[in-house]
């Protein structure tokens, strides 16, 4: 842009000084006119007469045989510092030069004036010769691109980063619609709505899209779930700094299953199977699995679970009965793909949600199946089909199972817990809720009194009021009982 600019600058330069040059030819040319009558003026101011030779010279042109001339013919002398013209039909007198510019030499026409007073400006002497500063200029700004390396690695920089944004758009595109192709043909058989929640009409049901990295997809239309909802949750390949910063820690495409059972369809336990990793983080997070599971020790010992996964478990029943053998052997062969299996009936969400609502009553809980698996980094997605077969035999394999009474007693009593903490955890806060309650309650009360006319409901209410303040008031006794003898 420098360069460009700089051009345009000399360009403009140029055809200024063009321009002024045009003006200056124009005006010698306007000004032409001009310098002819200078030169008669001063023609004729050399040949005027003075006012003193005025008579002399009209004399002797009356006179013509005293001087030998004839009439109108005239000798012209003039003096030093005087001019005379002539004309053919008649004498003009002209004033003295000197006589013009005598108001310069008054004094009282100029107050203040220094008339050569002050000081003089000192002579120049003309053999001295100037001495001129030239300044150091640097060298064309078109040969020093190096100047320029910052300029020059942002630009490098945009362009790289919207060269990846529309890459990695387009290839979180791709892999998403690949994903929903190869299962589609599943999804179908197993659901009578794919891609519609049947809610809002939509013209092309479908994957929809809710960033570009993060694709949704709603099903419906099966026994013993009110629907599921996946979402594929892709690498960040559109964010250049996200993807540099995936380099320190690893990342890999994800597809995250949400089935909403129906209610009753299981018993109740909770149950999760996953990654250590990804255990011990949703054991922090999520409320049923902190409130009312355990991490099992030593999980591959006692259930045959693949080294490096962890099981958290209510009732251990119920964990052996889910951790069969169909389900032992899924786990071993799409380890590097399965991330983590959570059945709950107690799913409330996570706990950061709940400790930013002050409520004074638990939270609505739904049983759920939830499911995390990791996509091929090739793309493979047939290799990965097989998973979504499991969640449809988790689902009908809660449908049929059931616990002992023991199972169920213990899972009775474990609800019956919770609910028991969280009541304590409340208790202040409830009281001060239903104190609350009462205080308006009686403000309504005594407006409505207050608002009737009858002076004996308002004298009755205030009997009324001063009674209850005198109970409450009072000092609390405790009754002893004693035995008689």
């Amino acid at each position: 842009m420098r360069p460009l600019f700089a051009f345009l600058l000399l360009a403009l330069l140029c055809a200024c000084q063009v321009r002024t040059q045009e003006f200056d030819d124009a005006s010698d040319n306007d000004f032409a006119e001009f310098e002819d009558d200078d030169d008669f003026v001063e023609a004729s101011f050399e040949t005027s007469p003075t006012a003193e030779n005025a008579e002399t010279i009209t004399a002797e042109g009356r006179g013509g045989a005293g001087g030998g001339l004839g009439a109108g013919e005239a000798k012209l002398k003039p003096p030093s510092g005087s001019r005379v013209e002539q004309n053919k039909d008649e004498d003009v007198l002209v004033e003295d030069e000197d006589d013009e510019f005598e108001h310069f030499q008054d004094e009282e026409e100029f107050e203040g004036y220094d008339g050569g007073d002050g000081v003089k400006e000192a002579p120049i002497d003309q053999k001295t010769e100037p001495k001129l500063n030239i300044p150091n200029i640097p060298l064309h700004f078109r040969t020093h691109w190096d100047s320029y390396w910052m300029e020059m690695l942002m630009v490098a920089g945009l362009l790289a980063y919207f060269a990846n944004f529309f890459a990695g758009k387009a290839k979180n595109a791709r892999l998403a619609q690949l994903w929903f192709s190869t299962h589609k043909a599943l999804l179908e058989d197993n659901f009578a709505l794919v891609g519609d929640d049947g809610k809002v009409e939509i013209e092309n049901p479908g994957l929809v899209k809710e960033s570009e990295s993060l694709y949704t997809l709603w099903c419906s239309g099966r026994t013993c779930c009110e629907g599921m909802l996946v979402e594929l949750k892709m690498i960040k390949r559109q964010d250049l700094v996200s993807l540099l910063a995936g380099l320190m820690r690893p990342q890999l495409d994800q597809a995250h299953i949400k089935i909403e059972l129906t209610k009753g369809v299981m018993d109740g336990f909770v149950f999760a199977v996953g990654t250590k990793k990804t255990i011990a983080k949703v054991f922090k997070e999520y409320t049923d699995l902190s409130k009312f599971c355990s991490l099992v020790a030593k999980p591959e010992d006692r259930y045959n679970v693949p080294s490096g996964f962890g099981v958290l478990s209510e009732i251990p029943e119920a964990t052996s009965s889910i951790l069969e053998s169909r389900i032992i052997t899924a786990l071993n062969k799409y380890q590097s793909y399965i991330d983590y299996l959570h059945i709950s009936d107690q799913f409330s969400g996570p706990i950061q949600q709940e400790e930013g609502q002050s409520t004074l009553k638990q939270p609505e809980t739904k049983a759920v199946l939830l499911a995390g698996f990791n996509l091929p980094k090739h793309a493979e997605m047939e290799t990965i089909k097989p998973l979504l077969l499991l969640i449809f035999y988790l689902m009908e394999r809660l449908k049929t199972y059931r616990m002992s009474k023991e199972g169920k007693s213990k899972s009775d009593k474990n609800r019956l817990r919770v609910e028991e903490e969280f009541l304590k955890s409340t208790h202040a806060a409830r009281a001060e809720a239903a104190a609350q309650r009462r205080e308006d309650k009686r403000k309504q009360e005594k407006e409505r009194v207050l608002a009737d006319e009858d002076p004996e409901k308002q004298r009755r209410w205030e009997l009324k009021e001063q009674k209850r303040q005198a109970k409450k008031n009072a000092p609390k006794m405790k009754r002893l009982a004693v035995k008689s003898l």
